[in-house]
């Protein structure tokens, strides 16, 4: 295993000054060392990896430095337009360091949403021409790959990746994010759900909140079939929440969201304000942290989402804190016409036992699918 620490010790001696990315929980270890050993200007975490991406880019602009990018696998759909069109040798020649955590390794056990993602990781790599390095157990050779492939960096003028598979950063605890709101998210769902009309449409957003929602169905003895659960595509159930609301138009179409989630893909509300289906109910559960992959902070309570939703045209408009503001918003958003938005100030916190969806995300698509069909 590698000291995280260490690693990054190697990584500054090497004239590495300049950090941006994604949280992820592969990650988890290095980049809580990183927050703690670096300023707010040295370590940024950005919205999406495309904006890493575009962080790093001017990084270099204005130093001549390398800069470092770290991300899930996952994220690499996000950072391949910035990566292809800016950074690449045959365009802009920006050297910069990937730091990829690997999901879905073929033949390591992991969850349904990163099999394929991890299957391709290197080939996709290689397709983009990305040179790359698998970091090794062994401390010592993977501080010399960390030396090479800065030094590749930089002689080619381009980015380099270093690929992590899981545990393989020794323990570091995080500074996770903090705040004193007495609702959970797992309680507020739990109010939503009981709240819902019993043809309401859900769509959860990936990570722990679409874990909640499965666990309270099956306490309840209920139906899956109302619920699409996005458990990849991070900052993507908006738009699918979208789509579904503008065919199935009868019905209540409840997009649950996470804070990171919306950051991630802000833009694509636009459409929504446009578009302004009345069936749309937009609800961000906001806990200021990334929790799903460890609990990093996020920009959730600097930025103002009520103003971001009345910016993109929503009808209707409100930001609770408590459970029964909670109550009382959802009695009047039954009787209200959209688009609406609400958000839920919540705390950060998890049950330790929470558990997995005990179906394929197929299977889930299938159910909801065939649901809509019979209305």
């Amino acid at each position: 295993m590698i000291d995280p620490k260490k690693c990054l010790e190697v990584l500054k001696e090497n004239g590495i000054n300049f950090y941006t990315g994604v949280p992820d929980s592969t990650l988890t270890n290095f980049t809580a060392c990183l927050a703690a050993q670096t300023t707010t200007f040295e370590h940024i975490t950005a919205a999406n990896e495309g904006a890493a991406i575009g962080l790093a880019v001017g990084s270099h602009l204005a130093s001549g430095d390398v800069s470092f990018v770290y991300m899930q696998n996952s994220g690499i759909g996000n950072a391949v337009n910035p990566l292809l069109s800016l950074a690449d040798k045959m365009v802009y020649q920006i050297p910069m360091i990937l730091m990829i955590g690997w999901r879905g390794e073929p033949g390591v056990k992991d969850e349904p949403q990163h099999t394929k993602q991890g299957a391709v990781t290197l080939e996709l790599l290689e397709s983009m021409r990305i040179p790359f390095e698998i970091l090794s157990e062994d401390e010592q050779t993977a501080f010399k790959q960390i030396e090479y492939t800065v030094v590749q960096a930089r002689k080619n003028r381009c980015p380099h990746a270093l690929v992590v598979r899981p545990s393989l950063f020794e323990k570091y605890d995080p500074k996770k994010a903090e705040n004193n709101y007495s609702m959970s998210r797992e309680d507020a769902l739990h109010i939503i759900t009981d709240q819902l009309k019993n043809d309401a449409l859900v769509v959860a957003t990936t990570g722990k909140l679409s874990r909640e929602l499965f666990e309270y169905r099956e306490a309840l003895k209920q139906k899956h079939n109302n619920d699409f659960l996005v458990v990849g595509g991070m900052g993507h159930a908006s738009s699918i929440a979208l789509g579904v609301a503008l065919h199935e138009k009868k019905r209540r179409v409840i997009c649950l969201d996470g804070d990171g989630a919306m950051l991630m893909h802000t833009g694509a509300l636009s459409n929504v304000g446009d578009l302004a289906p009345g069936n749309f109910v937009h609800i961000v559960m906001n806990n200021g942290a990334h929790e799903s992959v460890g609990g990093q902070p996020t920009l959730g309570y600097q930025v103002d989402f009520c103003k971001v939703a009345e910016g993109f045209n929503y009808q209707w408009i409100k930001k609770v804190e408590t459970s029964q503001q909670l109550v009382l918003a959802l009695m009047e958003i039954n009787e209200v016409c959209g688009p609406v938005f609400l958000e839920i100030r919540v705390g950060v916190r998890t049950r330790k036992e929470l558990g997995r969806p005990t179906i394929l995300p197929v299977e889930g698509k299938n159910d909801f699918m065939n649901n809509l069909q019979q209305k």
